[in-house]
């Protein structure tokens, strides 16, 4: 299992990733999910993958040789592609190129063929966008009404960052909050960890303006991950009572 998130506000785009797998309880392990995977002068794409770690692997490795094209049987790459739409599709393709090759083989032996990814970026010219890509290669979009998307584990830290980030959220507010909801996913699921990922890219400045690995006891998120549960105390203290005790009514 694994956690990645993806936050576009008005003024760039925040991702983050957690960087653990397992196949079972004796089999955990550490491997990047969140990748810049394509960075020329005229273009920052960045990938995070979670699902079954020889799908990613396959996918990301597809799109680094490339992908044909079925329409014009052209080989096409990330660094190729004219828009962000069309490196979102071709991603789509790489998806079915590794579903047609592996999925008969993985059913046989009672594997999942499981794969989600968060794609982001912007090519010179064009506007910074966020998608998420589905195991059967379709994807869809956020926007500036639903400003963020997250893939694996994500019920536990979706509620912080729909009520938290709106598209007018710093930056950094925006890569607090996403970091504040990959600690409620590690509170509550185990196969979520550390080291976390995170990058942060300025809206028209097609480079990062940060690529960071948070390891276990950096300060910044041990000091924020007690502030947040502190807050969280805090909060329910002061929030009144129900005030239904002694009230029983049968209907």
């Amino acid at each position: 299992m694994t956690y990645c998130a993806g936050v576009l506000v008005n003024e760039g785009l925040v991702m983050v990733a957690d960087t653990r797998t397992n196949a079972g309880l004796d089999n955990v392990s550490t491997f990047r999910k969140l990748h810049v995977v394509d960075q020329h002068p005229d273009r920052i794409l960045m990938l995070a993958s979670a699902g079954n770690l020889s799908v990613t692997q396959s996918v990301i490795g597809y799109l680094a040789e490339g992908v044909e094209n079925p329409q014009t049987g052209e080989t096409e790459t990330l660094g190729s592609a004219p828009t962000m739409f069309r490196a979102a599709q071709l991603i789509g393709n790489a998806v079915r190129k590794v579903r047609d090759i592996d999925a008969d083989a993985m059913n046989a032996a009672d594997v999942r063929f499981d794969v989600s990814l968060l794609f982001g970026g912007q090519i010179k010219g064009g506007p910074l966008r966020l998608f998420m890509i589905y195991s059967a290669g379709n994807f869809i979009e956020c926007g500036p009404d639903a400003p963020s998307l997250q893939i694996g584990e994500h019920k536990y830290g979706k509620p912080i960052l729909d009520r938290a980030v709106s598209f007018n959220t710093d930056i950094y507010d925006a890569l607090k909050i996403a970091l504040i909801s990959m600690d409620s996913t590690m509170r509550s699921n185990l196969g979520v960890g550390l080291p976390i990922d995170i990058a942060v890219v300025r809206r028209d400045e097609v480079k990062p303006e940060l690529v960071h690995r948070i390891e276990a006891g950096e300060p910044y998120f041990h000091d924020l991950r007690e502030r947040w549960s502190a807050a969280l105390r805090q909060a329910h203290i002061n929030i009144p009572r129900p005030p239904y005790m002694g009230v029983t009514r049968m209907r």
